[in-house]
């Protein structure tokens, strides 16, 4: 369940997930240390410094200036006559957006979910009081439209925009996904009145027998099919092209909280729930699915899981769990079945109390993942993570919300947390990071929208 009815403005006390001290926490499962070195090994290829271009700075790798770097940029001493993608985000990376924050809007109901487009020339912000802001970045954040959502069950619960960033869908708790043409002039969209919020309904299928909200939902990349998941425990796919309903899978026993198209291609769908026998992550392959079944089960969440970011490669991805951990998984890992190990933990509501110290001391015995990284909190909401961006840092590390107001940034490879973002007064459910700039923007239930860049005077020039 993602959502709690109780008032929950009370004043944040204990720091969830975090050790005794306060810090954060890492885990590596040396289970698969072959794995667990694959993928480090691509992040650190994919945002560190060439060989060539090490070899050439003649110095200690990572303890380059980034003055010296553009200095052998320009004389071409890497031979290359330009940076390679892994020297870009290795310099990009330095400036973690940690200034500010800056206040770009103020809304008086709770923000539930936050993304910048792909491009990055826009930002979308959904608010629980039936209003999703797109704001135009590259006009000094201009609200570019004012969406006044239609049939609204308690909350904007997910959005997502079009690869061409012609529309947008929202989806609440309810079987109808709305999607709204945002390419038009006018800067006030009243559904039905100023525009057409054309209603998509989930429910279109035989096997439906009552109503169900929708937790999230995601465009395809190619624009033509959006995945969504429900609390009636299902996963659905529907294509636009047809208009139609073309896929319900039963892929669940409880909420399915997240769902994401592995990569470009479409076929394989992952999956996240708070599933009573396991909490854990299907990976659906569409290409299979005579038998109904998952393609594989990754286990080692104790609790639901609140969100899933896929890392695009169609075999890697992270998970924000109410067992307070973010885990970084391989699918090449996963199994056909899941144990029944989560059965055994005592049951907790995420929505009315803390999470309990002595559970954070448990270990699934079988846990698949190859990392775990913790230090905030998953409280109440569906908090989101993510990836940060490839093009300026090489995907080198993990971002999420945090139900103690605060956005946490970790390293994949370390596990360091290396920024603490605190500027909100309220649960951070959502937060984004622009695709190219060193700009990070969140969204708060205290309906605060926030931006943290990053003071290129202030250069990190012996940082690794």
């Amino acid at each position: 369940m993602g959502y709690g009815m109780s008032r929950l403005e009370e004043e944040y006390c204990e720091p969830e997930g975090q050790n005794s001290d306060g810090s954060s926490s890492f885990q590596v499962n040396d289970e698969f240390a072959k794995l667990h070195n694959d993928i480090f090994h691509m992040t650190r290829m994919r945002s560190g410094l060439s060989e060539s271009m090490d070899k050439s700075m003649g110095a200690k790798r990572g303890k380059i200036s980034t003055t010296k770097l553009l200095s052998g940029r320009e004389v071409d001493r890497s031979g290359k006559g330009m940076f390679s993608s892994g020297e870009r985000a290795f310099v990009l990376g330095r400036y973690l957006p940690k200034d500010g924050p800056e206040l770009l809007d103020r809304m008086d109901s709770r923000a539930y979910v936050s993304q910048f487009s792909a491009d990055g020339s826009l930002f979308v912000a959904g608010f629980q009081g039936s209003h999703i802001r797109i704001y135009d970045v590259d006009r000094g954040w201009n609200i570019h439209k004012d969406i006044h959502a239609r049939s609204l069950r308690w909350t904007i619960s997910d959005v997502s925009l079009s690869p061409d960033q012609r529309f947008l869908v929202y989806s609440s708790l309810a079987p109808i996904v709305h999607i709204v043409n945002v390419g038009n002039a006018a800067r006030e969209s009243y559904a039905n009145v100023t525009d057409i919020h054309d209603g998509l309904d989930f429910s279109q299928h035989v096997d439906v027998q009552y109503s169900f909200g929708i937790f999230s939902v995601k465009f395809s990349s190619d624009g033509r099919e959006l995945v969504a998941g429900s609390n009636d425990d299902s996963i659905y796919v529907y294509d636009l092209h047809e208009n139609k309903l073309t896929l319900r899978l039963p892929a669940h026993t409880s909420d399915v909280n997240t769902v994401a198209f592995a990569d470009e291609t479409g076929h394989l769908i992952y999956s996240g729930s708070d599933d009573n026998l396991c909490k854990d992550l299907q990976v659906w392959d569409r290409r299979c699915l005579s038998t109904g079944e998952a393609a594989g089960v990754l286990t080692g969440h104790l609790h639901g899981v609140t969100h899933i970011d896929s890392r695009g490669d169609g075999r890697s991805f992270i998970s924000n769990g109410k067992d307070q951990a973010i885990k970084l998984w391989d699918i090449r890992k996963m199994m056909s079945n899941a144990d029944s190990y989560a059965d055994r933990v005592p049951s907790w509501d995420y929505r009315y109390s803390r999470y309990p110290q002595q559970y954070k001391q448990i270990k699934h015995p079988h846990d698949q993942s190859l990392a775990t990284y913790r230090g905030h909190s998953v409280l109440r909401t569906l908090i989101r993570c993510y990836f940060s961006p490839a093009y300026s840092t090489g995907q080198k590390y993990i971002y999420t919300g945090s139900y103690d107001a605060s956005v946490y940034v970790y390293d994949v490879v370390s596990g360091t947390q290396v920024e603490k973002l605190k500027g909100h007064q309220l649960a951070i459910r959502d937060c984004s990071w622009h695709p190219f700039d060193p700009t990070l923007v969140s969204s708060s239930w205290d309906g605060r929208v926030l931006k943290w860049t990053s003071n290129p005077e202030q250069e990190t020039s012996d940082v690794d």
